[in-house]
């Protein structure tokens, strides 16, 4: 098993561990009498009609608890697991299902990875003392890749510009996200998908929740002269919380994140997860079917509203353009499932139509060992690390290096970590290009993308043969989409 090694500066809170604790099993099953209500998604039309969908949701014995009257979603809870196939019959209800494993989690029960797994856990290598003061942008070899550097010699982007970052939140004390943080546009969507604006809801507790504030960090993290400096290290920063304290991005969780995104003036998003507990939802699934029709849904009312939704491929070295063997869904308690998802199927929201899924690479420019890819799912390739790869930096240890909440720095590597550059970039033309549509900047960014052929052998497990397949010849498209973006043509053009 991998450990990815992490290099914590600064903050005493170093010696904790940066991901949360993997569950020691599956939760038994709680009796009847004690059982939470469970959660649903109810699908029915937009407008005033949706009142009626709220009507058929309470005559059937459940709980209207948040609804979107502009994409017609509704978030039910009832105690019947039966609920959704009953409420499907009743008026204006277009579709319904379980939006978690109806095998209900308990408090005790923590999603089994980080927000995107890579393998193992991300294990703290070494603490600097007193190195809050110091410049580190030396180690950041990610930058250097893109010609961030390079970049902000012309532009370090607009702080009209706001990047919102779905995920565990952003530290709002950090010396380098506090400049660039807009507190009044930051929100949590974790309490049932009910927006909660009080810091203490949107805010990470600690480093174990540090996912949010290194992505934050990679995209906007202020050049001060201390720490690090982000891709458009002048644009604001929306925390914008999905992720709940136990690690679960639920649907309703990530629905109220875009639709937040869309009606409070966030021009880019960058969401670094696969909402739970399927790693792949497929339409043949009525519970399935529902929840990701409401997620789609929210993803296409912000790029209504003029968004550009960057997400991360995902961490299994999963080809997403074949059928993809699963069998870690559901990953919220009970049994999971051995299936294999084909093309009704997808992770979400990585392969929603018109977000910019990006894949990563390592020091080497070469696809990470851990990233997903497929020869029509990639639009982008950024830096994530790989810690197989080795840097001309201090740490030499191929890992990207970011923000921490708590107010240190850190290494990891993931797809997690790709897309935030990715997103940085995209902030980057939108500065430039104040008047151009979402659509504009996402053909941009591709046309300014440069092509990274197919690697000549690929090799992820040690063996010597090549355990990926990437399509593209010398386009490389299999691996990178349009290719590596480049954060100096995003402003000089």
């Amino acid at each position: 098993m991998r450990h990815n090694p992490l290099r914590i500066v600064g903050s005493a809170l170093a010696l904790s561990l940066l991901v949360p604790a993997t569950a020691a099993g599956a939760p038994e099953q709680a009796s009847a009498a004690t059982a939470a209500p469970a959660h649903f998604i109810v699908l029915g039309p937009t407008g005033e009609s949706l009142q009626t969908t709220g009507d058929s949701v309470r005559d059937t014995g459940g709980t209207v608890v948040q609804s979107w009257p502009e994409i017609g979603v509704v978030l039910a809870t009832s105690t019947d697991p039966g609920f959704a196939e009953a409420v499907r019959d009743e008026p204006a209800v277009d579709g319904a299902g379980a939006s978690r494993n109806l095998a209900e989690q308990r408090p005790d029960n923590k999603r089994a990875s980080t927000i995107e797994k890579v393998s193992g856990t991300a294990e703290p290598q070494a603490t600097i003392a007193g190195a809050e003061r110091e410049p580190l942008e030396s180690e950041q070899w990610d930058m250097r890749m893109i010609r961030s550097p390079k970049a902000h010699t012309v532009s370090e982007g607009s702080e009209d510009i706001t990047v919102g970052v779905l995920d565990f939140g952003i530290d709002p004390t950090h010396p380098d996200l506090a400049p660039n943080l807009d507190m009044s546009k930051s929100v949590s969507c974790v309490d049932n998908g009910i927006p909660d604006t009080s810091v203490e809801a949107w805010a990470p507790t600690g480093i174990q929740q540090s996912h949010g504030s290194h992505v934050a960090g990679s995209i906007a993290a202020a050049r001060n002269d201390v720490g690090i400096a982000g891709v458009a290290p002048n644009v604001k920063l929306a925390s914008i919380r999905v992720v709940s304290d136990e690690g679960f991005i639920y649907p309703g969780a990530a629905i109220c994140g875009f639709m937040w995104a869309a009606e409070h003036g966030i021009d880019v998003t960058n969401s670094s997860y696969y909402v739970d507990p399927w790693q792949l939802w497929c339409r043949k699934d009525p519970d399935q079917a529902a929840a990701a029709e409401a997620v789609r849904r929210a993803v296409a009312y912000a790029q209504d509203h003029d968004i550009v939704n960057v997400v991360a491929a995902g961490n299994s070295n999963w080809d997403l353009h074949k059928p993809v063997h699963d069998t870690t869904s559901p990953n919220n308690g009970g049994p999971t499932q051995d299936r294999w998802a084909g093309p009704n199927c997808a992770v979400l929201p990585g392969e929603l139509p018109g977000v910019v899924t990006v894949s990563a690479v390592g020091p080497e420019q070469e696809k990470s060992f851990y990233s997903n890819y497929g020869i029509q799912e990639i639009d982008v390739t950024a830096p994530g690390g790989d810690s197989e790869q080795t840097p001309a930096t201090p740490s030499g240890n191929g890992l990207v290096l970011s923000t921490l909440a708590g107010g240190g720095w850190g290494y990891m590597q993931g797809t997690s970590m790709a897309s935030p550059h990715a997103a940085g970039v995209v902030a980057l033309i939108r500065s430039t290009h104040p008047d151009w549509t979402a659509a504009q900047v996402k053909d941009a960014m591709a046309t300014q993308a440069d092509s990274l052929p197919c690697p000549k052998g690929y090799d992820t497990d040690g063996d010597g043969e090549r355990d990926a397949q990437c399509n593209g010849g010398r386009t490389g498209a299999g691996f990178y989409g349009a290719g590596l973006i480049d954060a100096l043509d995003a402003v000089r053009r």
